[in-house]
């Protein structure tokens, strides 16, 4: 295998957007991944409007929302008394060609990349491959893969980017370090058949729920409904994951005879973290290698496939001739987000979600109703919130 490539370590959303845009730019690429078929299971389904305009430009905006479902509005509620505030992403309209949030399970994505790396004469995909090391010269790096069916393979490129997650050994190998805070509650994640909107007055298809004793959030896909419920750390995790406890729970949430289906479970801690650094000579990091934050909000795998974007342009021109200095843009660029805006915004919204001083609660919910109740600020949340305005920002940072 030729070292004239780049080398991409994890094909979720991230590596995959990454390696087609490298690949359709002419520039070789093997990508790996740890396990031996691409996830179906659910992680991320919100996609921001800022994110379908990225993957329009590859033709993939159209068949994801074929796929998933258009939700034009979301809301805050209160657990008692109902809807706070509603937004209303129409306002959007003449910034954006998806002046809404998709809901679309992000496996939908990764398998439309797939498909179309695989007919791709110049790229590479090993499943059953975990990075596992990696080390680099002057002119290449080299990544150690442990294969499924046991020992080991190296492969050499001219660069490396780190996109395998929260447990990154890319990121290790580059000497970065996470910088941040480990969230103090586990996060439960529920898929039920069950039809919240038909029973929830007022429901958008996209809800957070603020209560001081027990905040959660109600997320709609074409087929389902996810909810996601703080559980504290120190609950074990079979009685967290057993049946009783979770029909218990959701019976919490809304009442029914008969209980609940239960299509998917899981449970995970949450951390709040950047790394202190994205570039290190030929190994760029991007998405959850690089940085993670809580899913409220719906910014994680946004930010991801964002870095993938601006790294892979910086990478061809790179590749091209330009001075390799302009990885340091990238790094400036995408850390600030992180920092400044995703971290930011993810944490307000989980403060706004569990505060527990009834002063400060009804400040912050009175905030959020006079900023959708006033046009100006209305949109200006949107532009925050829905990710365009960091976008924009950018080009600010040199």
């Amino acid at each position: 295998m030729s070292r004239e490539r780049v080398l991409i370590a994890g094909a979720g959303p991230v590596g995959l957007v990454a390696a087609t845009l490298l690949a359709e730019a002419g520039i070789p690429v093997t990508l790996v991944e740890a396990e031996r078929e691409l996830p179906t299971d659910l992680r991320a389904s919100t996609f921001h409007p800022p994110t379908l305009d990225m993957l329009d430009r590859l033709g993939l905006a159209a068949p994801l929302v074929e796929q998933g479902l258009i939700c034009p509005q979301w809301q805050f509620r209160d657990r008692a008394t109902g809807p706070v505030a509603t937004f209303d992403l129409s306002l959007l309209k003449d910034e954006t060609a998806h002046p809404f949030r998709l809901q679309c399970e992000q496996w939908r994505l990764a398998r439309m990349l797939r498909d179309r790396l695989e007919q791709h004469p110049d790229v590479t995909l090993l499943y059953g491959a975990r990075a596992t090391a990696a080390e680099q010269d002057a002119d290449g790096v080299r990544l150690t893969l442990t294969l499924a069916g046991g020992g080991e393979e190296v492969l050499e490129g001219r660069y490396l980017i780190g996109a395998d997650g929260a447990h990154s050994a890319v990121r290790k190998a580059a000497g970065a370090v996470m910088e941040g805070q480990t969230i103090p509650e586990l996060f439960l994640t529920l898929s039920t058949t069950f039809a919240y909107h038909e029973v929830m007055p007022d429901l958008t298809s996209i809800a957070y729920i603020s209560d001081p004793q027990e905040w959660f959030v109600l997320l709609r896909t074409a087929s389902l409904w996810r909810l996601l419920l703080p559980t504290p750390q120190d609950e074990p995790e079979d009685v967290m994951l057993s049946e009783a406890r979770i029909q218990a729970r959701m019976q919490e949430v809304w009442p029914r005879a008969g209980g609940y289906e239960i299509r998917h479970r899981t449970a995970y801690r949450v951390h709040e973290r950047v790394a202190d650094r994205y570039v290190s000579g030929r190994i760029l990091l991007a998405g959850d290698a690089a940085h993670l934050n809580n899913p409220l909000g719906g910014m994680g795998m946004n930010g991801g496939v964002h870095d993938a974007f601006n790294l892979a342009e910086k990478l061809i021109a790179v590749w091209r001739g330009a001075d390799p200095a302009l990885f340091g843009r990238y790094e400036r660029q995408r850390r600030k987000v992180a920092l400044e805006v995703v971290q930011a915004q993810t944490l307000r919204n989980r403060a706004t979600l569990n505060q527990r001083d009834p002063e400060v609660r009804r400040a912050a919910l009175d905030d959020l109703r006079a900023t959708a109740e006033d046009p100006a600020r209305h949109k200006a949340y949107l532009m925050r919130s829905s990710m365009i305005a960091s976008l924009r920002e950018l080009d600010s940072v040199a």
